[in-house]
C-alpha cells in the first residue's frame, strides 16, 4: 500500500540548466563555480551537483567538510572542490583532493606545515566581517612556498543592493589586496555579484540562490527560471459563516460567508509561519490569499467560487508563484525559503 502525498516538491532539471547557462552568458569568461552547500539550498546535491557537472560544472563550493566529503562521491575525482569552512581536518583534505578556503593565520600556518598536496584558496574578508583574513594582515603571512595556492576570495556583503557605496569599495579592497598574489585566480562575485557588472566577475564566479530560481536583487530576474515547484493538496473544504474565525489565535475572521481550503502542508514542512496573513497561492490560475495563520502540517485558503475538491493540488512555489514574491510576502528571502523545505515533502526530478 503506497502512501499519498499532501504536499510534493518538483525540480525542474532543465531550468537549472537554463539558469546555469545564463549565469554562464553573464559571466563572461569567467568559470562559473556553483555553490551546492546546505544540500543545494534544499535541493538535493545527489541530484544537483551531478547534473550541473554533466552540463560543464568543474569548481563547486561548499561550507562543510562532510558536504565536500559527500560530494566527492556523487561527482568523482575530477571536479575542484572548496571547503568554505577552512582546513578543518588536514589528512581528510589531502585524502580526498579537497581544497579548503583559509579564512585565519592560524590555518594558514597549519595548512603550511601540511602536506603540499593540499591545494588551497585564500579568503581575504573586505567588508563582510565574518570569514577572512583582514587586507592589513594580508601583508604579515609568510610566503607560501611549495604549497599552491590556487584562488583568492572575498565575499560581497550588499551584493543583492546595486547602488550600495560598500560594493565599489569592496571591489577596490580586493583589487588592492590582491595585487601580493600575482597570477592567482581571483573570486569576488555571488550571485548578485555577477549581474553588477564584468568589472566584479575576475576569473571565477560562485553562483547559488540564481542557479535555484532566485533573482540575482531579491526580485524576479528575466533570465532566471523557477526550479522548485513546491505544491499542496487540499484535504478538506469548509463552508465559512460570516463572523466565524479559522485557525490558531483565530486571529482571521470572516466578513462574508465564504468557502475555505485545508491545505495539507505547515511549517514542518518548509512553509514559514511568517507567510501568514500575507500569503497567497495559486489555485487553478488564479492567486488565492491564506486565511489564518500557518499550522504545522496544513494551512487554510480561501476558495471561494473556485470549482476545486479535496484532491486538487495548490501551487505554493513555481511558475505562477515566483520564489522571489513568496519570500517577500513571508518577510525574509529566498534562500530561507528552499533551505527551509522539510525532508518529508517528497523530491521528484524531471
Amino acid at each position: 500500500m503506497s502512501a499519498s502525498p499532501t504536499a510534493r516538491l518538483n525540480i525542474d532539471m532543465a531550468a537549472l540548466s537554463h539558469n546555469y547557462a545564463a549565469l554562464k552568458r553573464a559571466a563572461g569568461p569567467a568559470e562559473v563555480a556553483p555553490v551546492v552547500k546546505a544540500d543545494a539550498y534544499g535541493l538535493g546535491m545527489a541530484a544537483v551537483a551531478p547534473h550541473l557537472a554533466r552540463h560543464g560544472a568543474r569548481t563547486f563550493f561548499v561550507a562543510r567538510l562532510a558536504e565536500a566529503l559527500t560530494l566527492r562521491t556523487l561527482v568523482g575525482n575530477d571536479p575542484v572542490i572548496y571547503v568554505l569552512d577552512g582546513l578543518t581536518d588536514p589528512p581528510a583534505f589531502a585524502a580526498q583532493r579537497l581544497r579548503p578556503v583559509i579564512n585565519t593565520r592560524v590555518q594558514y600556518q597549519l595548512w603550511l606545515q601540511g602536506s603540499a598536496n593540499v591545494v588551497a584558496a585564500l579568503h581575504i574578508d573586505t567588508g563582510m566581517n565574518r570569514l577572512g583574513i583582514r587586507p592589513d594582515e594580508v601583508a604579515a603571512l609568510p610566503d607560501a612556498g611549495e604549497h599552491k595556492l590556487a584562488l583568492v576570495i572575498s565575499h560581497l556583503a550588499c551584493g543583492d543592493e546595486p547602488n550600495h557605496p560598500l560594493n565599489a569599495q569592496q571591489l577596490r579592497d580586493f583589487r588592492a589586496s590582491t595585487a601580493r598574489f600575482p597570477g592567482v585566480a581571483r573570486s569576488l562575485a555571488n550571485s548578485p555579484g555577477i549581474y553588477l557588472g564584468p568589472d566584479y566577475a575576475f576569473d571565477l564566479v560562485r553562483p547559488g540562490i540564481c542557479l535555484y530560481g532566485g533573482g540575482p536583487f531579491g526580485i524576479p530576474h528575466p533570465d532566471i527560471q523557477p526550479v522548485a515547484h513546491l505544491s499542496g493538496r487540499i484535504l478538506q473544504l469548509r463552508e465559512l459563516k460570516a463572523g466565524e474565525s479559522v485557525g490558531y489565535g483565530a486571529t482571521f475572521v470572516a466578513k462574508r460567508d465564504m468557502t475555505l481550503a485545508t491545505v495539507g502542508l505547515g511549517y514542518a514542512d518548509g512553509l514559514l509561519r511568517s507567510f501568514a496573513p500575507s500569503g497567497f497561492v495559486t489555485i487553478k490560475g488564479e492567486r488565492r490569499p491564506l486565511a489564518g495563520r500557518v499550522s504545522m502540517d496544513v494551512f487554510t485558503v480561501d476558495v471561494t467560487g473556485l470549482h476545486v475538491s479535496d484532491s486538487t493540488w495548490v501551487e505554493i512555489l513555481g511558475s505562477s508563484q515566483n520564489l522571489d514574491d513568496v519570500a517577500t510576502a513571508a518577510g525574509t528571502i529566498g534562500y530561507e525559503i528552499l533551505t527551509r523545505l522539510g525532508a518529508r515533502v517528497p523530491r521528484h526530478y524531471a
